[in-house]
């Protein structure tokens, strides 16, 4: 067969069916780049309207955004395959039917797939989490970058990456959900009066609210839940601050670092571990002579 009768075959395909195929394809793509404008913009207005004021909306719409976006994709996709299978006229029917005797086939083999989505699926539905959230799930912690109904993803304090399928979320524990909160347990040496340790946090409280760049993220006083414990050698003293999310690290920091200072200016003691010697007996009953000698050494400079 020449070029030429080649040439007028696949014309006269193009004027048949070509163009229609063409043509379903090129509606896909737009559809789909119509359906981005769409959605951004869409959830680009409920951010104007509320996101200023809610940040857990925010993250919600973001994780809502980008899972609409993926099955919109898949929808327009299957959508268009069987339009071109319709315009090349091949049935439809015996192909869905092979589908669905396939799909049980493969659904045997592909259990883990469909745990993934189911799980994915109640996941999004309950809120569990959301984009920009600091989880830990499947033994994994770290901030979620991105996340579908068939794995989450997550990024962790050191810039590792871990993908984690939702069929393995058996328990998920988010630490940035409406609100934060950082628990301190303060040590501080015997000797010390408790009550007067408890002011000092308070105050030191007091001033990292009042401070312009911490006190916003700060939602409520510090709230001291009491002496907690006789430890070994310190008097520990528990108490929690809320925050806004995500900022419970940031600010617990802060705040360890003022006490630090306030404690020293006011001479309140942290204590540090210490080790008492014990020589011990021997048969006899009798200790070993333990020798001790104290010098007093003249400073250089006199």
């Amino acid at each position: 067969m020449n070029p030429l009768t080649w040439l007028n075959a696949g014309a006269a395909w193009f004027t048949a069916s070509g163009y229609k195929i063409l043509l379903i394809l090129l509606v896909t793509l737009l559809l789909i780049r119509l359906s981005r404008i769409i959605n951004r913009r869409l959830f680009a207005a409920f951010h104007a309207r509320k996101a200023l004021v809610d940040l857990e909306f925010h993250k919600r719409t973001d994780t809502l955004s980008d899972v609409v976006q993926y099955m919109v994709i898949i929808v327009l996709f299957v959508t268009a395959g069987v339009m071109c299978l319709g315009v090349l006229d091949i049935e439809i029917a015996p192909i869905l039917a092979a589908a669905g005797v396939l799909g049980i086939a493969v659904g045997f083999g592909a259990q883990g797939l469909v745990r993934d989505l189911i799980g994915g699926f109640f996941i999004l539905l309950e809120d569990q989490v959301r984009v920009g959230d600091v989880v830990e799930i499947a033994g994994k912690a770290g901030v979620v970058e991105r996340m579908n109904l068939k794995m989450t993803i997550l990024r962790d304090l050191s810039g590792n990456v871990h993908f984690v399928p939702n069929g393995e979320i058996k328990v998920v524990t988010n630490m940035t959900k409406g609100y934060s909160r950082y628990v301190l347990n303060i040590g501080v040496a015997y000797r010390e009066d408790v009550d007067e340790v408890m002011d000092v946090m308070r105050a030191v409280d007091a001033d990292l609210r009042n401070d312009p760049e911490y006190g916003p993220d700060i939602l409520e006083p510090i709230e001291i839940l009491g002496l907690d414990d006789f430890a070994d050698s310190a008097l520990i003293i528990k108490a929690r601050i809320t925050t806004r999310p995500i900022r419970q690290w940031r600010t617990g920091r802060e705040y360890r670092r003022r006490l630090k200072k306030a404690f020293d200016a006011r001479g309140i003691e942290i204590p540090f571990p210490h080790l008492t010697l014990w020589a011990g007996k021997g048969k006899d009953n009798e200790s070993p002579p333990l020798s001790i000698q104290v010098e007093k050494k003249e400073p250089d400079f006199l």
